[in-house]
């Protein structure tokens, strides 16, 4: 089972990515750093997850 902790860091990690690629249409000069933390949240999410997999 996905705990909780998981699907919270993924949630924002995909929303900070929406969020990067809404700034990066309005030409936001912030769109592509907004994008990065994203994509690090999301490896940190499946860092997690794995390690969670691992440990069972």
């Amino acid at each position: 089972m996905i705990s909780k902790k998981v699907i919270s860091i993924f949630t924002f990690g995909v929303f900070l990515l929406i969020a990067g690629a809404i700034l990066k249409f309005s030409n936001n000069p912030q769109a592509n750093l907004i994008m990065a933390i994203g994509l690090v949240f999301e490896l940190l999410a499946a860092l997690v997850f794995i390690w969670n997999k691992l440990k069972k």
